[in-house]
């Protein structure tokens, strides 16, 4: 019987699958293709990470193959070395959009974020599905992590002890099971999962088309009285969304002709299509299961909420889904988890997800056709033309604003933890590699590595000075790197072993 089962080797899968190999988890994935497609490769597989996500690979040390994977020759706005005088990181180069109205990254207060330090992270990045699930794979055959390919999950069994899941023509047992199956995951309906939301106002289209007069499509965004198109830099790539109420019939393939005239309507052009390579739909269907868990099966990413690409927050969401599962789950089954540990995934990422959820939605109804929405755009554009509007949206979706309510005061507890700078030159994400909590402990003396005794393999202590310790003497980081304690410059050893208690467990398992 393996550990975990985990169904669908996207990202998120793959992802989950790394933590829990790397936890030393009996690991075995069960995707239902054989091989990549073009929807995973350049151009039409493009995918935006926020600054969230690429900090998540920069702390397994992932960063710089999923760079080279991706094509990007150079990442942030300055070298690691040129940061030797500053304290906070300057605003990242390019931003996302809030319903197809660009952000101006010139705009961003960087004084609004006061935890956001100069560092090997310094904004998101554009990559493909290819080039980070090529990155993860390998990660995955590095910890241990059998993947199993041309194996679609048909059926699945549910018992006390365990989840016994039909694949092909093979069955497999384990004491868990994960669908990342995607938006139309055959766990979550097989597990019997609540899936509740709102229906779509819009089908939208993505396709590489040939076009014959592309020169009468704008670039970029355009919002128009009819719905919004997107023209891409690589020619023939064009997004169009259509306020249809999401009457297309999404099971058949549709034709050039109908192509054309859903962008003629859109664009208002008599734009021509020649032809069209690929071409794929989706809608603004905003759905979410009530709870992440039932009983020994749980899900992550796009199988556990659904929702437009608007923002895309998609994938982002579900890299968070898994890092914030893959340390609980992988303490559950070693038997050291302290109680009620797993049931804070969902209780921490279900609300995230309903925040997504309706970042969506207020985006879909800012550019739906009609003088109302029309008004509401132009408010909205005036607001993110400023700079609070600017730094508002930005911290939306780079994750920067994320916080877990934890039961602490301290302004740091429940955050993404800054990318600390030390001073024998390493920083934070450089101690993270193993997958471990870690302490960190600004002070002199080294007050807290008594409390460590018995939980040496779980929390890694790291000692010394640092070049910014955000006015704290000490920190208690979760594998995910959220913060789960902080105190001051006197740090309170007993505060710190109880915290280490409550997420890490016993020290004596």
């Amino acid at each position: 019987m393996h550990d975990v089962l985990i169904a669908g080797a996207g990202p998120v899968g793959l992802l989950l699958a790394c933590e829990l190999g790397l936890a030393g988890c009996d690991v075995l994935v069960l995707e239902q293709d054989e091989r990549s497609t073009p929807w995973k490769t350049m151009p039409l597989g493009m995918r935006g990470l926020s600054a969230s996500s690429a900090e998540v690979f920069h702390r397994r040390g992932l960063l710089k193959e999923l760079l080279i994977a991706s094509g990007v020759e150079k990442y942030g706005n300055q070298d690691e070395d040129e940061d030797e005088d500053q304290d906070t990181a300057q605003a990242p180069r390019s931003v996302s959009h809030f319903a197809g109205m660009m952000l101006d990254a010139a705009a961003i207060d960087t004084t609004a974020l006061p935890y956001r330090l100069p560092g090997p992270v310094l904004e998101g990045l554009m990559t493909s599905l290819e080039a980070v699930e090529t990155v993860l794979t390998e990660q995955a055959a590095k910890v241990g992590v059998h993947i199993r390919r041309g194996a679609k999950v048909s059926d699945l069994r549910q018992g006390t002890e365990g989840v016994t899941v039909r694949a092909g023509d093979h069955e497999h047992e384990g004491r868990w099971l994960v669908g990342c199956d995607g938006g139309r995951s055959t766990v979550r309906g097989l597990g019997g999962f609540e899936f509740t939301g709102t229906e779509p106002q819009f089908t939208g289209y993505t396709m590489l088309a040939t076009v014959a007069d592309p020169d009468k499509l704008q670039p970029g965004f355009s919002l128009t009285p009819t719905g919004m198109y997107l023209q891409m830099p690589t020619p023939g790539h064009i997004g169009i969304i259509d306020y249809d109420g999401g009457a297309y019939d999404r099971g058949l393939p549709p034709t050039v002709q109908h192509l054309q005239s859903v962008l003629r309507h859109v664009s208002g052009t008599d734009v021509t299509l020649e032809d069209v390579l690929l071409v794929s739909t989706f809608t603004d269907r905003a759905k979410q299961t009530t709870s992440y868990q039932r009983g020994r099966v749980l899900l992550a990413g796009d199988a556990a909420h659904i929702h437009s690409p608007l923002g895309a927050q998609g994938l982002n969401t579900g890299i968070a889904d898994a890092m914030n599962l893959g340390w609980k789950l992988a303490a559950t089954v070693h038997g050291h988890a302290p109680d009620g540990l797993l049931g804070t995934y969902t209780r921490e990422r279900h609300p995230v997800g309903a925040q997504i959820l309706d970042w969506t939605r207020a985006q879909s109804a800012v550019m739906r056709p009609g003088p109302h929405s029309q008004a509401l755009q132009a408010l909205v554009a005036d607001l993110l033309r400023t700079r609070d509007g600017t730094t508002y949206v930005y911290n939306r979706t780079s994750g920067s604003s994320q916080r877990y309510d934890l039961g602490s005061t301290h302004p740091l507890v429940g955050r993404n933890v800054p990318d600390l700078h030390f001073t024998d030159g390493t920083h934070l994400g450089d101690h993270m590699h193993e997958g471990q909590g870690i302490a960190v402990d600004f002070t002199p003396g080294r007050k807290l590595a008594g409390a460590l005794a018995g939980r040496e393999d779980r929390i890694r202590y790291v000692a010394g000075s640092a070049r910014n310790e955000v006015g704290c003497g000490a920190l208690l980081v979760r594998p995910d790197g959220v913060v789960a304690w902080a105190d001051g410059p006197d740090p309170d050893a007993d505060g710190f072993a109880r915290a280490a208690a409550g997420w890490f467990g016993s020290a004596h398992i």
